[in-house]
């Protein structure tokens, strides 16, 4: 047989392979009816090139080490205690000054699954019962998975009022939205649309209430958005943008082909972050100008930040991927 015959033979095998999967091994072999859609990617020309040459969030200081496993959000109480943060075993934890206080928990099936363990993914299968506070929570890992690589726009934008307990759908057809943080005049909030790498404005007051608009082209992947006393936004940035990302998006055949080889879906993710771990986090002005690039570009201290609160002239930072809290000091 000629090198062309047999080259087009295992093509023809691979693709029964990957339509059939009869080893169950692909990343999505869980959800038979999984699909995968376009997503609207930017103009590679359009993303922020800006970086961090000297790595400044290998600079931060490391808190709390193994005291708290994946402290995925951070807050501070309006007479400034805390931090707060949610944890991968279901609660969520308040730093007292001397200790940390259980100040609350996600889940009323908390049982001793949830008791602490050595990292943030040991909590993963069990976090049906033990709850995720203040970010994601699954039944079991590869939903996560399913969600995040199928694109879909599924995603919706809602308004609770908790005085008449109804709610108002804002903005449908959405890619994995994630973060809200309100404008500190509040004409508008700003969020997160995490499956195209980009920010949305949403207009409250004026002429354009009711309407929403891109604010800015992100350089990668964003978590969760917070504003400062400035009227500033710092956004956390899973990871930044890499080819076989921002192609796969473009390319929802290719990318279903490859997620039904019989690779596991934790080599898909690492691909989508090109690699390696880092971290990266950016400042936006409220006109959506890029003010502040902070990296770890090599994730040796910071990694996967998913929520930035600046205090006191400090950024805290919170990563599901750390088992500890972030201190990096603005200058």
């Amino acid at each position: 047989m000629k090198p062309v015959g047999i080259f087009a033979g295992i093509c023809l095998l691979l693709a029964v392979y990957c339509a059939v999967d009869p080893l169950n091994h692909s990343a999505v072999s869980e959800f038979p009816n999984f699909e995968t859609f376009k997503v609207e990617m930017p103009a590679w020309s359009e993303i922020p090139v800006e970086r961090d040459r000297e790595n400044l969030l290998q600079k931060s200081e490391i808190k709390f080490l193994n005291q708290v496993q994946g402290p995925e959000s951070v807050a501070f109480d309006p007479a400034g205690r805390g931090p707060y943060t949610g944890v991968a075993d279901g609660r969520v934890v308040f730093w007292d000054g001397e200790n940390w206080t259980d100040f609350a928990y996600t889940s009323a099936n908390r049982s001793g699954l949830c008791d602490p363990k050595p990292s943030p993914v040991s909590y993963l299968k069990n976090e049906h019962i033990c709850g995720r506070p203040l970010g994601l929570r699954f039944e079991k890992e590869p939903e996560f998975y399913a969600v995040l690589f199928s694109g879909e726009d599924s995603g919706r934008l809602l308004k609770y009022d908790p005085y008449t307990k109804e709610t108002t759908v804002l903005v449908r057809n959405l890619q994995f939205p994630n973060g809200v943080s309100l404008s500190k005049d509040g004409s508008f909030f700003v969020f997160c649309e995490g499956s195209i790498g980009r920010l949305r404005k949403y207009w409250l007051k004026g002429e354009k209430a009711g309407t929403s608009e891109v604010m800015a082209v992100l350089p990668g992947y964003p978590d969760n958005i917070r504003t400062n006393k400035k009227g500033e936004f710092w956004v956390a940035i899973h990871c930044r943008r890499s080819i076989y990302s921002h192609l796969s998006g473009l390319h929802p055949k290719v990318r279903k082909l490859l997620l039904k080889l019989p690779i596991p879906a934790k080599f898909h993710f690492l691909m989508q972050t090109g690699g390696r771990a880092h971290g990266i986090i950016v400042k936006y002005s409220p006109e959506g100008k890029l003010v502040t690039v902070l990296e770890d570009r090599q994730g040796k201290v910071v990694k996967a930040v998913s929520e930035v609160e600046e205090k006191d002239g400090e950024l805290w930072i919170g990563s599901v991927l750390m088992p500890f809290l972030a201190v990096y000091k603005l200058d």
